[in-house]
């Protein structure tokens, strides 16, 4: 009997495949990194082949460790580094470009021109976003006007587009099935997250119309059958999601006002916001947060672009500790950790400043400053940017009921219990860790009646740890307005 469920996790710098049984325990995984490319200043690209393949050895890695049989696995879910794009020709199968990268610059300057010529209401109406390179329209629009041969192949109908998902479901199936979900169709800039259509409008206004799209699916559906070359047996696919909207799953956010935040190098917030978008007016992305059985969860979603990079800097460029592990003990011996704050703009500010031209700074300093004080700040900015976020969605009317946190930071107990006196909600921390790859398998698993409903999958997410708030708010405040003015300093535009 097919009793589990193999989640792969395409990522930025590795793919993972972690086999889940049927409680989301994790069985086995296997990881693979893969290179980075930076062509030019500002670029950064993937080699397609690295991508698949990668995928597909942690899939036969992961088996094989294990030794579990394909013919046991029940169905597969795909999470993905999102917004990256991909373009290949449908009748040779060969990709016509690297895949441009999220985080690639490149078209700043055509985004920085659609501003110019008043389209970002037009923009964030239909689909929720601000108009920026992050998103794949127009990196599609950049291959098509600037790879030999990619526009005429397009308008003869022979070049699809497709999100990493889409990609790696067209190789796994032999080219039979060119599908994305309604999570990844949101991050592209040319979905209307309101009809859940790919917008003609804004299409015809990106010049990308002639290439093919694929068809948007719920999260949780039948995206079709990998081939049995790959894995030594036919296996449906019946969950995709982006990697962030998967960890909302893994989270088991299902309920307005539920919010989960992911603590890597930087930091992605993404709240539940029920069966209706809101509209940020405080430069918050509207996205969708999973659609099944064909009913859409919105969400709202902001970045903060340095989280654990402020550690990273700490130890590496500073030098003050050898291990982040030393953080958490250094922190508790601060006698100033009050009056010392540390605004890490090293590449500007994110949500909801979105201010490129910030610059970092630490204030309060004096002679008496400590490395345990300065250590002490770099853990809280985490903290004080996500309060930024919190407040900016609260001010967009979104009402929190809880916070829960996963990501390499959240290891440490005084950065989270922090958190939550600043915030001054209750904020949990998973059992389960790898909360990407387990919502990409609950996702599944529901699809092929593993699960019979969110509220089952509700019943098997388990809080490792509850923090509660211990703070005062008289005393919450004041540490926040000095954050607030730190960071009015380091601001390029008021």
């Amino acid at each position: 009997m097919s009793q589990y469920l193999l989640a792969i996790d395409q990522g930025t710098t590795s793919s993972r495949a972690i086999v889940f049984d049927a409680k989301g325990v994790r069985v086995g995984q296997s990881q693979q990194e893969f290179p980075q490319h930076f062509p030019n200043d500002g670029w950064v690209e993937h080699d397609p082949k690295d991508l698949w393949q990668s995928t597909l050895t942690v899939c036969q890695n992961v088996l094989k460790d294990t030794g579990i049989d394909a013919d046991a696995i029940a169905s597969i879910g795909i999470t993905n580094q999102r917004e990256t794009t991909v373009l290949w020709d449908t009748e040779t199968g060969e990709t016509v470009y690297n895949a441009i990268v999220w985080q690639d610059r490149r078209t700043s300057q055509y985004c920085q021109s659609l501003v110019d010529k008043d389209y970002s209401e037009l923009v964030q109406s239909k689909t929720g976003l601000l108009i920026d390179p992050y998103f794949s329209a127009t990196k599609i629009r950049w291959i098509l006007e600037n790879v030999e041969g990619v526009k005429e192949r397009a308008k003869l109908g022979c070049i699809a587009f497709g999100t990493v998902d889409s990609y790696l479901l067209w190789k796994l199936t032999n080219g039979r099935y060119h599908r994305t979900d309604a999570t990844n169709a949101a991050r592209t800039m040319a979905f209307n997250i309101h009809t859940q259509q790919w917008d003609e409008e804004l299409i015809e206004l990106l010049e990308i119309g002639d290439v093919i799209f694929p068809q948007v699916m719920d999260s949780s559906d039948d995206f079709g059958t990998i081939d049995a070359q790959w894995l030594g047996a036919e296996i449906p696919v019946n969950g995709i999601a982006g990697d962030q909207q998967a960890a909302l799953v893994g989270q088991a956010c299902f309920d307005p006002g539920m919010v989960k935040s992911t603590y890597g190098t930087g930091c992605f917030m993404i709240l539940n916001t029920g069966d209706k978008p809101l509209k940020s007016e405080h430069k918050m992305l509207t996205t969708v947060g999973y659609r099944i059985n064909g009913k859409v969860t919105y969400a709202l979603e902001g970045s903060i672009f340095v989280a654990g990079a402020a550690i990273q800097w700490l130890r590496d460029g500073l030098k003050l500790f050898d291990d982040a592990a030393e953080t958490q003990s250094l922190a508790e011996r601060a006698l100033n950790a009050d009056t010392v704050y540390l605004v890490p703009a090293f590449t500007g500010l994110g949500a909801p400043y979105w201010d490129p031209d910030a610059r970092g700074a630490m204030i309060g300093l004096t002679r008496d400053t400590s490395v345990s004080d300065i250590v002490s700040a770099g853990l809280r900015s985490v903290c004080y940017q996500t309060k930024d976020l919190v407040d900016a969605m609260a001010q967009d009317g979104a009402k929190f009921s809880t916070l829960r946190v996963d990501g390499g930071m959240v290891v440490n107990n005084l950065v989270v219990q922090f958190l939550s006196d600043v915030l001054g909600i209750t904020v949990e921390r998973p059992q389960v860790t790898e909360t990407t790859a387990l919502g990409v398998a609950f996702l599944a698993g529901l699809r092929v009646g593993m699960y019979e409903s969110l509220e089952q999958i509700s019943e098997l997410w388990q809080s490792e740890q509850q923090f509660n708030p211990e703070m005062g708010q008289e005393n919450r405040e004041k540490l926040y307005s000095g954050w607030l003015d730190a960071v009015s300093r380091v601001r390029s535009v008021q």
